[in-house]
């Protein structure tokens, strides 16, 4: 049976724009319906990964500056820089990005429609567009990529004023002196590093007992003493009660108790709040309900590996399928979910993959941390450099950091990289790199290295570890031998 397509992918993120681009290579007719009137990529560059991190590195250059020249008058960042500066920043990134997926596209003879898509049948999609006009389309295949959205709060409204979420902040027109933020996720975090590095007193408000509690546990006592320095502070154990503005006080009130200990009820003074709660997937307007697509619990799509859902012509990948939801991931979901409807050879995917968490200052890792190998019976070594010691951390003045290798004592495979500090989302691919041919850390030891570079710290961890081994009593020589390791 003829269709008007051999694939349609409904939304532009990062799954979505990585499946149309394979399978064009493929030489296939592809259509990618676009809910969004003007722009391209989904949240991922409109108001999630993109646009976030370019405000955040405004805020690292700020920061970075005060810290080499020191505040000018004795002034915070947000009494001598306009938010609307860095918001200008921000967006010329955003278009930047936009046109150049909108070229790729082009490039590569991929159809848009805009509007929202919605199945009809199995092979079908009909897309509302924003005039009101309905238009149907047919494909052999479909991937479905619309992606999360943001579960709205129980106890407040967000007027998007002094109260925002995660697009309106990307819209605020000034930089507050203030700023409480609910929620204890990544997002959550790199937000409270951004606006502390322009000189805001930030506060997070979290339900659960802790945070970013999957981090190597030296780690997150790095990034603890970088909060307490930078004046960030961190309540855990909250139960929101209210929000709302207080006219008389001129300020945004957060009411809250705790869950344990003192439970008297109090009150947060601050300027503006910024909610962040978990994320839900964004099935609702899709009318699954016309297919036979399985969803979970939570209702994300369910996927076998492949990214194939319950319907054998219906593949769904990026955050509708929950985790890990990140756009790295998603890219290759995208691209492997093109690879598997076509029938074409895709390389294996390593199981282990790097988390970045674009804070300030980064935090990286790939592979198990000293209490997963504890847990799991392993017998371990690490291996450990302070950016301190190294000269380009000092040149630059990013000496604020920790690389720590985790390794088999026995064989020195490299078993976890765990890094906090400048450049770590750069730095945890050489770890990555290693560890996907299963090497051991005398690479590290063997390899020349240019001098002088943050991956010098691989050289210094790994030499931190080979002596940390020979002081349990295997010789040193031994370890330094070119032969193959006995397991």
């Amino acid at each position: 049976m003829s269709r008007d397509y051999d694939v349609i992918i409904i939304g532009s993120g990062p799954a979505g724009f990585s499946c149309a681009m394979q399978s064009s290579k493929f030489d296939k007719k592809v259509l990618i319906v676009e809910s969004h009137q003007d722009y391209l990529g989904g949240t991922w560059i409109n108001t999630g990964t993109v646009p976030s991190k370019a405000l955040r590195e405004a805020a690292k250059t700020i920061l970075e500056f005060n810290e080499q020249f020191g505040d000018q008058g004795n002034k915070k960042p947000y009494e001598r820089f306009q938010m609307a500066d860095l918001l200008q920043y921000k967006q010329e990134i955003l278009e930047k990005e936009n046109r150049k997926v909108k070229n790729d596209l082009i490039k590569n003879k991929v159809d848009v429609a805009r509007g929202y898509g919605k199945l009809k049948d199995p092979h079908t999609i009909e897309v509302e567009t924003h005039f009101g006009s309905l238009e149907t389309y047919s494909a052999d295949y479909i991937l479905i990529c619309t992606g999360s959205s943001a579960r709205e709060p129980e106890k407040f409204e967000i007027d998007h004023d002094k109260i925002l979420d995660y697009k309106s902040i990307l819209e605020i027109t000034h930089i507050p002196r203030r700023l409480a933020i609910i929620g204890s996720g990544i997002n959550a975090i790199e937000y409270a590093t951004t606006f502390a590095a322009l000189g805001t007193r930030v506060t997070v408000l979290s339900d659960r007992s802790d945070y970013l509690t999957f981090l190597d546990h030296e780690i997150k006592e790095h990034l603890s003493k970088s909060f307490k320095r930078k004046g960030i502070n961190i309540k855990t154990g909250i139960n929101i009660k209210d929000v709302d503005f207080n006219p008389l006080r001129n300020y945004t009130e957060v009411k809250y108790t705790a869950k344990s200990g003192d439970t008297r009820l109090q009150v947060l003074e601050t300027e503006h709040v910024l909610f962040l709660g978990d994320r839900k997937p964004n099935v609702e307007k899709l009318n699954i309900e016309n297919t036979d697509i399985q969803t979970d619990e939570e209702n994300f799509i369910v996927v076998d590996d492949t990214y194939k859902t319950s319907v054998d012509n219906i593949y769904a990948a990026g955050d509708i399928i929950g985790f890990p939801r990140l756009a790295s991931a998603s890219f290759t979901q995208g691209r492997l979910a093109a690879c598997n409807m076509f029938g074409i050879p895709a390389l294996d995917v390593p199981e282990q993959i790097p988390f970045g968490i674009y804070a300030i200052p980064e935090i990286s890792n790939i592979g198990i941390t000293e209490q997963d190998a504890e847990n799991m019976g392993i017998d371990i070594t690490v291996g450990r450099a302070y950016f301190e010691n190294i000269a380009k951390a000092d040149m630059t003045n990013h000496n604020e950091g920790l690389l720590k290798l985790v390794f088999s004592t026995n064989t020195l495979k490299l078993l976890g990289v765990h890094i906090i500090g400048n450049g770590a989302s750069n730095l945890i691919h050489l770890g990555q790199a290693v560890m996907s041919y299963d090497g051991d850390i005398r690479y590290f030891i063997q390899h020349v290295m240019n001098y002088p570079t943050l991956s010098e710290a691989y050289r210094i961890a790994a030499f931190n570890g080979i002596n940390r081994v020979y002081q349990a009593g295997v010789k040193y020589k031994n370890l330094l031998d070119d032969n193959e390791k006995n397991s």
